[in-house]
């Protein structure tokens, strides 16, 4: 696999139809990133057990997690690296987080 190097995250406010705006976050992953490479993902959620064990079923067992609790505890800051292959695998993590109820996808 080589040397694996961790990705910087982008701003996701996408939605399911948006196709262009998909291609050219596409391009600029592509034209910035060496597949495979571990990538960050940030988000942040309503603290509730049920949205971290959502969090953990999206991503794969190898995946590694750091969580912080928001100063009144209200919220968590939740990020995860993970191997991935490509933008697909980007995106389909992004677009399954989405269903989690309140979060925000960094």
């Amino acid at each position: 696999m080589g040397h694996l190097r961790v990705a910087r995250s982008y701003f996701w406010p996408m939605s399911g139809s948006d196709d262009t705006r998909r291609e050219q976050l596409r391009r600029q992953l592509n034209e910035t990133h060496e597949w495979p490479c571990v990538f960050k993902f940030k988000f942040i959620v309503p603290t509730k057990p049920e949205n971290e064990a959502a969090l953990r079923a999206i991503f794969g067992r190898e995946a590694n997690f750091v969580i912080r609790n928001s100063s009144k505890g209200n919220y968590r800051a939740v990020t995860v690296d993970e191997v991935v292959k490509g933008p697909d695998d980007i995106f389909a993590r992004y677009e399954a987080a989405s269903t989690i109820p309140g979060i925000v996808s960094l």
